[in-house]
């Protein structure tokens, strides 16, 4: 097997549930070891969250657990007793980088905060991942996605006009909020390496989506400058069409109208509609406020055409435009395949799955080295690498230590 870039970097992963351990699994996919470790007998709470396969709960068949831990290994340790913190120091000893995202204070008042796994580390880059950070007047504050969300500014202009603010589904802050940890792990590990010293990354999950996706940076920006809010628009934009539209059996996705709208005259075959003055402005873009009348001549259109063969003609056309794709859709794909991004996983407990795989392509290459593991799977093989027998090991898991 062909080293990855990150073959000599040594994790151990002390997260749980999503922004923790998608971090700790992009270093994974990357050929770094990471040691997931686990409570005893619990384990991480995703183990608890669906989907599961066959619609029934096991703790070793969850999807959202199978996913985020592919490639790392698995121990159990209860860090709360003094042989379990013992165990704990001996393994940070050996690593590069420890990712943790338990609530500030938390690995303080255990003993084991950076400040005294420093000193048994020098080098170490200790990752910590919070709602609001590791200070603040929020650092204590309880939180979800929906309140990440409406706090961090996106949600205001979210929506359908006169109406209530809505959020994006599913747990959209929770995933970009370890893409961040995951770079900035990056970052202070080149530090660790080039300048032979450690340090805490502190990332606040409230403040990587503040300033960043969905339209935040430029409409903070917008405010800066302008003093301007900006409104919310239902999901329809200024120019026509815009939006996502029925067709043939399926759905249909683009923004057009304005500038585009010369193309999109181009997709419908429909030259005449270039200067029609119910639509055009005179200067080669279409007008707004005229979105009933436009739906009138595009939605028969639509009718008539599968979303492939809407999207052939948007693209020839130059529209910027895409199917509404189901997950079937996305399993089949051409592009996804011929990418080989869809790759198949046997996990002992839950059989062969197919699974996400790399987003991003190299020439040292995204590679699946085992599956998620099992709760415990590799206590005898990392605790034995410690020097510890197979006989000490059955008497620390007696104690419940791991």
């Amino acid at each position: 097997m062909a080293d990855q870039p990150l073959s000599d970097v040594q994790v151990l992963d002390l997260t749980w549930y999503i922004a923790g351990p998608y971090c700790t699994k992009l270093l994974a996919d990357y050929g770094a070891d990471v040691i997931k470790v686990e409570r005893p007998g619990h384990g991480d709470p995703a183990r608890r969250l669906g989907p599961f396969l066959g619609d029934e709960p096991h703790p070793e068949k969850s999807g959202l657990f199978l996913h985020l831990n592919t490639n790392k290994r698995g121990i159990t340790l209860d860090l709360k007793g003094d042989s379990g913190k013992k165990l704990f120091k001996k393994l940070v000893t050996g690593v590069d980088i420890l990712v943790q995202s338990f609530s500030p204070g938390v690995m303080e008042r255990l003993g084991l905060g950076y400040e005294a796994l420093e000193k048994i580390n020098p080098k170490l880059v200790m990752t910590s991942i919070s709602n609001f950070g590791q200070t603040g007047p929020y650092r204590d504050y309880k939180a979800s996605d929906l309140i990440l969300y409406g706090m961090g500014g996106a949600m205001y202009d979210n929506g359908v006009p006169e109406r209530h603010p809505l959020k994006k589904g599913e747990t959209v802050i929770q995933f970009q909020g370890g893409n961040h940890a995951a770079a900035a792990t990056m970052v202070a590990l080149f530090a660790s390496r080039l300048q032979g010293i450690g340090q805490q990354v502190d990332i606040s999950l409230f403040q990587t989506q503040a300033g960043s996706i969905d339209r935040r940076m430029s409409y903070m920006i917008n405010y800066q400058y302008n003093k301007e809010v900006s409104p919310r628009f239902g999901g329809q934009g200024l120019g026509i069409p815009y939006g996502t539209y029925p067709c043939k059996g399926g759905y249909f996705d683009l923004a057009g109208g304005l500038a585009f709208w010369p193309r999109v005259v181009r997709m419908l075959g429909m030259p005449e509609l270039l200067h029609d003055p119910r639509f055009a402005t005179g200067e080669g873009q279409a007008r707004a406020g005229c979105r009933e009348e436009f739906d009138a001549i595009f939605i028969p259109w639509l009718m008539q055409r599968t979303s492939r063969e809407c999207v052939e003609a948007g693209q020839a056309a130059g529209v910027l435009c895409a199917a509404v794709s189901s997950m079937e859709d996305l399993l089949t794909d051409p592009h996804w395949r011929a990418r080989e991004f869809w790759v198949d996983i046997e996990h002992p407990a839950a059989g062969k799955l197919t699974y996400a795989g790399a987003s991003i392509r190299m020439e040292t290459p995204f590679q699946i080295r085992h599956p998620a593991p099992l709760l415990g799977e590799h206590n005898e093989e990392v605790y034995g690498a410690l020097g510890y027998t197979r006989e000490e090991l059955v008497k620390l898991r007696e104690r419940g230590v791991i």
